[in-house]
């Protein structure tokens, strides 16, 4: 298996994790919840990662479940922010150097405020996008928090039936 540069960081911040590959066409996004059928993974395992801005104009990172949806009066108030909205897609890559579908936590260009739903505490593990489309790692929150300066909060709201 390829290594991403998720992955490397983890080796090198000798954090344990499993990484995991899952099919796809070059370049095409999978939705969060075909990539958990694609690895055999309970949905409420495996997050997505969401990036907005706040008010303020400062970015910030929140990390999910990928059947919930981000709420985002309850995401801005987990930033100290008096509103947040999600960035455009094709804002992402130069924001994040990250593309969508391939975008998560760890490895960033820069350091974003990160808040992962507090969901993530009730598991022994969270699956996350590893870096790059068709790759993903598994690891303990709690590693995860202790390698980047992440807070969890309850961020998300159940997606309403008429949404889908």
């Amino acid at each position: 298996m390829e290594k991403t540069n998720v992955m490397r960081i983890l080796d090198q911040k000798k954090i344990p994790y499993e990484a995991y590959t899952y099919p796809h066409e070059d370049g095409t996004c999978v939705d969060g919840s075909h990539v958990a059928k694609l690895l055999g993974q309970d949905p409420k395992k495996v997050f997505k990662t969401l990036v907005a801005m706040g008010t303020s104009k400062h970015y910030c990172v929140f990390v999910i479940p990928v059947e919930q949806e981000l709420d985002l009066k309850k995401s801005a108030k987990a930033v100290n922010e008096k509103a947040v909205e999600l960035i455009p897609v094709k804002d992402l890559l130069h924001i994040t150097g990250y593309i969508r579908g391939g975008c998560g936590p760890i490895g960033m260009k820069k350091c974003f405020k990160t808040i992962v739903d507090q969901s993530a505490l009730e598991l022994n593990t969270i699956i996350i996008s590893a870096g790059k489309i068709g790759y993903q790692v598994k690891l303990s929150p709690i590693h995860l928090s202790k390698l980047l300066p992440i807070e969890f909060a309850e961020i998300t709201r159940e997606i309403s039936m008429n949404a889908l």
